[in-house]
């Protein structure tokens, strides 16, 4: 376990190096979803794989989430931008990035792409999206509802998803909890400035997105690619949002094969639709 101050928030860093001691290829920084997430999500799923592929993989917790530092403020899109820029330049790493991110952590990829244009060579978009004002409407209507269930009745609630998931996701949502209880984060991140559609289209970098067939972003698709110059999406058929935890295998071989397009010298194991 790495812990890195970043001159405002201390977060919580793992590494995966290229694996038999090889030099990387590039450099992959995993970004993970809002409140019942962490860097856990990458460890046990994606990140092993990357790393046999020969890349340097960078995993970090949240500000507030795992084992990442709580401030009590300052919770807004952009703070979540500048500590994904500011864990880069502390880990000096010169060459552009491949960013993956998970639902929110998409978000802030996608934030980071659109500041630092020269600094990212892809984007893989797990059900995500970038900050649009649909987006910042959907935070606003989606996480007062996390407040009555995590926060109202939190033993009832916390009973409920144990017996649904496991412990590890009881633990999760406790942690959710208390994190939105005690910090300002369900205000800020509402409040977030968001992209122009113009600020949306100047990202030129290659993009993946990658969506469960059952879940709420497939539909925007369409909208994407006619968005975004050098985007392609693949639908992952019979899933909702959580398709990193639930279709591993699937999303090993799709980052895997999409970074080979994105000029990396990796096997191509899948086709992307």
């Amino acid at each position: 376990m790495s812990m890195l101050n970043t001159g405002d928030v201390t977060l919580h860093v793992q590494r995966l190096p290229p694996a038999n001691g090889r030099a990387p290829i590039g450099t992959a920084v995993l970004i993970h979803g809002l409140l019942t997430d962490s860097l856990a999500s990458y460890y046990f799923t994606l990140a092993p794989a990357l790393a046999a592929a020969g890349l340097d993989v960078v995993m970090y917790d949240h500000r507030g989430h795992g084992r990442s530092e709580r401030p009590l403020n300052n919770y807004s899109l952009d703070a979540f931008i500048t500590d994904l820029d500011s864990l880069i330049a502390h880990l000096r790493i010169k060459k552009p990035v491949h960013l993956i991110g998970n639902s929110y952590g998409g978000t802030v990829a996608f934030g980071y792409a659109a500041r630092h244009k020269r600094h990212v060579a892809s984007l893989m978009l797990l059900e995500s999206e970038p900050a649009t004002e649909a987006w910042a409407q959907k935070m606003r209507d989606l996480l007062p509802r996390i407040i009555t269930e995590l926060c109202e009745d939190e033993a009832q609630a916390l009973a409920k998803i144990t017996s649904h998931y496991d412990a590890r996701t009881a633990r999760l949502a406790k942690a959710a909890s208390k994190l939105v209880r005690e910090t300002t984060i369900l205000q800020d991140i509402p409040a977030s400035p968001v992209l122009t559609d113009a600020e949306i289209s100047a990202v030129h970098c290659p993009i993946l997105a990658v969506y469960g067939g059952n879940g709420d972003l497939a539909a925007q698709a369409g909208q994407l690619r006619a968005m975004l110059p050098n985007c392609h999406t693949t639908i992952v058929p019979g899933h909702e949002h959580s398709i990193l935890v639930e279709t591993p295998k699937v999303i090993r071989d799709l980052a895997v094969n999409w970074l080979s397009h994105a000029g990396l010298p990796i096997p191509c194991t899948t086709e992307e639709s």
